[in-house]
């Protein structure tokens, strides 16, 4: 497998499909320090060089006291390839860490999305991108379905409150797989989070729960995101899209050729 050049198609068509970058944005990727988002500006700094449209991009890293490594050696990296990069030590969530050091990630992600919006409009960003791959998107959807009883997973593309940013996501079809190996070939100096670190979470185990079934079913995730695509509401329990009354079934519209890119790759 060529490696930049499935990368580049998977992260092309999810750009294409949902329109997530447009003539004349600046698209502002969020660098966790690891190996997603780090391929993620990759792949949209060659995608500049080579779309039809013009945007630009720049990059950003937020600090909130976990990262397990000096972040130093991922700022040489980016000067090096040209890349305009702002590091933010975020003050809240630094006396947050301080105060409650058991908190969850409910409230590290809130005080997250701020510094994120104040990041981004410091820098004239209207686009927002973040790291989340196909495997983030998978178990999304099982950990709501079966913890939260929804239907739901992540939106590839979605918008601020205010609708200041929008918020992309263009590894909707690229597995960690993929993130991983790319990474270690371009030699990105990668700096962990503590966060990654945990046991005992749901997410480590339905990491564990999609490990073990990808030895028998090489295809699960393929085949889970094309069923997010490729919805039959009737077949749901949700009542808002049931004929209840014996009228005309309403038959949904032959889906598009949804997740060729992936499904080309497993040929």
């Amino acid at each position: 497998m060529d490696l930049e050049k499935t990368l580049l198609r998977k992260v092309g068509e999810a750009i294409r499909r949902f329109k997530m970058i447009r003539e004349g944005d600046r698209v502002a990727v969020a660098l966790s320090g690891g190996k997603d988002s780090a391929t993620l500006l990759e792949a949209l700094l060659l995608l500049q060089k080579r779309a039809p449209i013009e945007f630009s991009v720049c990059a950003f890293t937020v600090e909130q006291g976990k990262f397990l490594r000096p972040i130093e050696p991922l700022g040489e990296y980016l000067r090096e390839r040209g890349v305009a990069w702002t590091y933010f030590r975020d003050a809240p969530s630094l006396k947050l860490l301080e105060d409650q050091p058991e908190h969850g990630c409910d409230l590290c992600s809130r005080y997250r999305r701020r510094a994120v919006y104040e990041i981004a409009h410091k820098l004239g960003a209207n686009v927002i991108a973040f790291g989340h791959t196909a495997d983030d998107f998978c178990e999304a959807l099982l950990r709501n379905t079966m913890f939260t009883g929804r239907l739901s997973a992540l939106p590839a593309v979605t918008f601020s409150r205010a609708h200041e940013y929008r918020l992309i996501r263009p590894l909707v079809f690229v597995t960690e797989e993929i993130t991983r190996a790319y990474a270690e070939s371009r030699g990105v100096p990668l700096v962990p989070c503590g966060c990654s670190q945990r046991t005992g979470t749901v997410r480590r185990s339905l990491r564990g729960l999609f490990a073990s079934l990808e030895h028998e079913y090489p295809h699960l995730k393929e085949n889970i995101l094309s069923a997010m695509g490729n919805l039959e509401t009737g077949r749901l329990l949700d009542t808002r899209y049931l004929d209840l009354d014996g009228g005309e079934e309403q038959k949904p519209a032959p889906p598009p050729e949804l997740f060729r890119v992936l499904a080309e790759d497993a040929e």
